[in-house]
């Protein structure tokens, strides 16, 4: 089905398509930078962009003045340029997790047309606009987003080349792919390769088909793949030979095989997560997945392949002893195309849905309507200073619910008569709602986010002044203020950097005490609770100014330079 029948079933054609897709752009991009930055990944990758930035070392990633070898380093390298060209903010450290997550929409749509046909992609890249958990990932500085949209890419490019027509359009789409996992093994390791290669021995067990390993280009796209990564890896290596064993041991084996960062969860830990991101299309995931199950058979099957992504990733993180709400991201642009082919499908050649899809339109005006009832459980976890801000939060929560019941109650009038339609209101009810919803967490994360104490003591702080970081690591301050801190006692993630450099960190809190002594114009950031610790044994500082979470303090031998 080509742009023309589509423009027959419905009121959409393609310069309405287009006009969709500019407004959603605006208001994708539009909201990067009303949030501030939270801990811990959105203050952290944005801190090691601003210190690759200052220190103009583009091999060697830092995070708070320590090496820190966590993660390759491409995200970083696009946040220093986002900064180099633009300043530092906020919408800055996003725009490349907007960017990546924004286009990952278009090419979902552009794959699912060739494969399927326009309609099933429109859809798909429908599906994945509207998806709770792809929208909160697109607007959050975390690697989460560029990993998957780049493991996407290259399982895209695979479909395309798998599904070609000649033997030059395959290679050229298969070095697409090549090089896209390349792409995500900078931005996130080499789970970037290690994930379609698991998916592509599950299909080619699931079907019995191993003649297709030889349609992959493998020598030519090894080459390339190594082209693209081996530079840096070379050259981190060789400036840092400690790097190699952190980085594939700890990082990679470690963390999947051993509870080595404190991030375990039971073997459901992400059916919650899968449900509530893509909760809006949950309920056409088995019919997609069965539709996809009888065509298996297929000489190629690119409905199979994309169930054996879903199921792979998932089992895979979900036995994995490490789990973080991130780590299935890159299921969801998968399930938006075989949930996009299977409302193709659903609408047939009438433009209408039945029931069923009433039901589930309906049900979540209903949904809306509930969630009244328990606005007032929003501020039940708010801390005493914090239930102002909460309150506000109200406001937001409730423009969200309004959105969500107007859209879903038009959803269910059109699905008679104007099936697309009806599946186009109820995406604009669920993005607007989930938009409305993290766009005002502002009003919550303000406070997390450190930014109103950096604001004031920023001009306070001499320049050239040590900041000692007391028993903590504070995720976003660091940013704020545009200075580094050294570590005291609890190097909290940095462990590994500070074991590489010692010098550069104090090992307990009797050696800060000592150092206190002899640097007159240090200043320090601790929390609330150390601070008081730290008066009951008259320990000598003098308080600048906190918040409800940090206090930062100076030697009170400048207590005289302090504003009155």
């Amino acid at each position: 089905m080509q742009f023309g029948q589509i423009r027959q079933s419905s009121a959409l054609h393609p310069g309405k398509i287009l006009l969709l897709v500019l407004v959603y752009g605006l208001i994708w991009f539009g909201t990067l930078n009303y949030r501030h930055l939270i801990p811990s990944d959105e203050g952290r990758y944005a801190e090691m962009a601003r210190e690759m930035l200052v220190t103009g070392d583009w091999i060697t990633p830092r995070y708070n003045g320590y090496k820190y070898f966590e993660k390759p380093p491409l995200q970083i390298w696009a946040t220093a340029v986002a900064f180099q060209a633009f300043g530092l903010g906020e919408w800055q450290a996003r725009l490349w997790t907007a960017i990546t997550g924004f286009l990952t929409i278009l090419v979902i749509g552009f794959t699912g047309a060739k494969i399927y046909n326009a309609r099933a992609g429109w859809l798909g890249a429908l599906v994945l606009a509207s998806s709770p958990m792809w929208i909160i990932s697109g607007h959050f500085n975390s690697l989460d987003m560029a990993l998957s949209a780049f493991l996407m890419s290259a399982l895209c490019a695979l479909l395309l080349a798998q599904t070609a027509q000649s033997k030059n359009v395959c290679r050229n789409w298969m070095w697409v792919c090549w090089s896209m996992m390349a792409l995500a093994t900078l931005s996130k390791g080499v789970i970037g390769a290690a994930i379609p290669a698991m998916v592509f021995v599950a299909y080619s067990i699931s079907v019995w088909d191993w003649k297709i390993w030889t349609r992959l280009h493998l020598i030519s796209g090894t080459i390339l793949f190594l082209i693209i990564t081996a530079p840096w890896f070379v050259l981190i290596a060789q400036r840092n030979p400690e790097f190699l064993e952190f980085f594939f041991i700890h990082e990679h084996l470690q963390r999947f095989t051993e509870d080595a960062h404190s991030r375990t969860g039971p073997i459901y830990y992400f059916v919650p997560l899968l449900l509530i991101g893509i909760l809006p299309w949950i309920f056409q995931i088995p019919g997609a997945i069965a539709q996809a199950w009888t065509e298996r058979k297929r000489e190629f099957s690119s409905g199979w392949l994309l169930v054996c992504w879903f199921v792979v990733i998932f089992a895979f993180f979900s036995v994995s002893r490490s789990k973080l709400p991130g780590y299935i991201i890159p299921v969801f642009p998968a399930l938006a195309m075989l949930i996009g082919a299977r409302l193709d499908r659903l609408l047939g050649n009438s433009n209408s849905l039945h029931l069923p899809w009433k039901l589930q339109t309906l049900g979540f005006a209903l949904l809306g309507c509930v969630g009244f009832f328990f606005i007032s459980e929003i501020s039940i976890q708010a801390r005493p200073d914090e239930i102002e801000a909460y309150a506000q939060y109200v406001y937001w929560v409730i423009t969200a619910l309004i959105a969500l019941i107007i859209f879903s109650v038009l959803a269910t009038w059109q699905s008679a008569r104007n099936g697309l339609g009806s599946i186009l209101s109820f995406a604009i009810g669920l993005s607007l709602c989930t938009i409305i919803a993290g766009t005002g967490h502002e009003t919550l994360g303000r406070a997390v986010s450190g930014i109103d104490l950096a604001q004031r003591v920023k001009t306070l702080i001499p320049a050239n002044a040590d900041i000692y970081s007391v028993r903590m690591l504070d995720h976003t301050v660091p940013f704020y203020l545009g200075r580094t801190m050294i570590m005291v006692e609890s190097p909290d993630e940095l462990e590994f950097g500070v074991n590489q450099e010692p010098e550069l960190w104090m090992p307990t809190l009797s050696a800060f005490m000592e150092r206190w002594k002899e640097d007159q114009s240090a200043y320090a950031l601790m929390v609330p609770e150390q601070y008081t610790a730290l008066q009951k044994i008259n320990f000598p500082m003098q308080e600048v100014d906190r918040d409800s979470r940090r206090v930062i303090v100076k030697h009170p031998d400048n207590a005289s330079s302090l504003p009155q």
